[in-house]
């Protein structure tokens, strides 16, 4: 199953905050880190705070930061409400004559296990087990100040 930028864009802004979570970041840091547009990481921002996953603040000193310990942050999950239900085939479109076989094919339910082990793996995942290896992460992502490193 191939994810959407969105979402990808969104499990990258948790993996980066999730790197040190004794401070908010900006927008364009994140951006900058990951070298991805600032227009498409503000409306991700938006989507996690809505999702209850972040807190964003606006104005000076203002930014984003996670809403929830990274134990607490579920991948499938994110990854889950992030495709907004993207499906894997036409055969699961809700309109009716979408596919001649669609009454006899067997091909649905095979793709819909396909689906639900895919999140059932994802399922068994935390934030938290992303960000295990946080001092790597700072330094891959130019993460400043490095207080997990003091």
């Amino acid at each position: 199953m191939k994810l959407t930028s969105f979402t990808d864009y969104s499990l990258r802004v948790l993996i980066y905050l999730g790197t040190d979570t004794s401070r908010r970041a900006t927008i364009s840091e994140v951006a900058a880190a990951f070298d991805v547009s600032e227009n498409h990481l503000m409306k991700v921002a938006h989507f996690l705070g809505q999702q209850g996953w972040l807190t964003n603040v606006r104005g000076k000193g203002g930014g984003m930061e996670l809403a929830l310990a990274p134990k607490d942050i579920v991948v499938g999950k994110v990854v889950r409400i992030a495709e907004a239900g993207d499906l894997p085939a036409a055969c699961f479109s809700s309109e009716p004559d979408s596919c001649p076989i669609a009454r006899i094919c067997r091909l649905r339910g095979a793709l819909n296990d396909a689906v639900n082990a895919f999140y059932a793996v994802l399922d068994g995942y935390t934030l938290e087990d992303l960000v295990q290896n946080r001092a790597m992460l700072g330094k891959a992502l130019q993460i400043q100040p490095l207080t997990f490193l003091r």
